[in-house]
């Protein structure tokens, strides 16, 4: 019997380079992200429908959430000007360049749209301004899926499929715990239904993005990621069922709002630990390359 293969690399060398984002850097800018993007979308609907006092809670968050987010990023490039020097040429092919441009334009209308309504000043440009981050608002709350899709890690290239509703779910947790906890009950119920939706979203599309990775998803399942990912989930289901019933009480609403929020951020955690795993064992790389090439569906 010949001995079961060992998946090892040179020199105890991973076979591609983990990732080298930082924490919490990087997981809570793509948490920003999405909540922006998803609050801009909100304030959009809600300015149509008469939910006044909901439109303008999207309509700040939307605002401060791309700020934070984009500081985060410079953070994360180490000096702030590389953010700059990315918004000198616009790359169709380059999901990282064509996100700073989202981001960008993002954080600017959304800024323009927010201070319109806090002072009163051009109304007619703020709103313009609003309608604009109808068409950037939800390509910041996805793209970050696509540029975590677009690398040789396998626990995430292996996921593009999955990963941009998963990211898309989160999003709209995030954004309808924010509008619960930020607006009126009486007015909340918008929002409420978002935070139900994304919940909903988010933890099915987990689940089918785990069960449909086989080997290349054990990191989401084990190690410091998968007690991530399980809290996630379970805050996110449990945020999402309490939302249903939050508009009865306070209490109800400030629980529901905090554990959706706790498990987004889990999420994205989670997603970059899991990242790391599987990028330094290589077993996740060389597996599904072999059966790929036996004409094999990877495991």
């Amino acid at each position: 019997m010949v001995p079961e293969a060992e998946f090892r690399s040179y020199y105890g060398r991973p076979v591609i380079k983990a990732p080298i984002w930082h924490e919490p850097h990087m997981p809570t800018y793509l948490y920003l992200g999405g909540l922006s993007g998803v609050s801009s979308m909100m304030a959009v609907v809600a300015g149509f429908t008469g939910h006044h006092r909901l439109a303008r809670t999207t309509r700040v968050a939307a605002a401060l959430g791309a700020a934070a987010g984009a500081g985060l990023l410079a953070a994360e490039l180490g000096r702030p000007e590389r953010f700059l020097n990315m918004l000198r040429v616009f790359k169709p092919t380059s999901p990282m360049s064509v996100g700073s441009w989202i981001l960008a334009a993002q954080g600017g209308l959304s800024a323009v749209a927010a201070s319109s309504e806090l002072t009163g000043i051009l109304p007619v440009v703020g709103d313009a301004a609003l309608l604009a981050t109808g068409v950037t608002g939800p390509l910041t709350a996805t793209y970050t899926a696509v540029l975590v899709a677009d690398t040789a890690v396998p626990a995430w290239h292996e996921a593009y499929r999955e990963l941009p509703f998963l990211f898309a779910g989160s999003a709209l947790a995030s954004a309808g715990a924010l509008g619960m906890l930020a607006t009126p009950r009486a007015e909340a119920g918008p929002a409420r239904a978002v935070a139900v939706l994304g919940a909903a979203m988010e933890t099915v599309s987990g689940v089918v993005m785990e069960r449909r990775l086989g080997t290349a998803g054990e990191p989401y399942r084990q190690g410091r990621a998968g007690r991530l990912m399980r809290s996630a989930r379970a805050l996110t289901a449990g945020g999402g069922l309490l939302a249903a019933v939050a508009g009865r009480s306070r209490t109800v609403t400030a629980l529901s709002g905090l554990a959706l929020t706790a498990g987004a951020l889990f999420t994205r955690f989670g997603i970059l630990a899991a990242g790391r795993a599987s990028a330094a064992d290589p077993k996740y790389t060389v597996v599904p390359q072999r059966q790929r090439l036996d004409g094999e569906r990877p495991a």
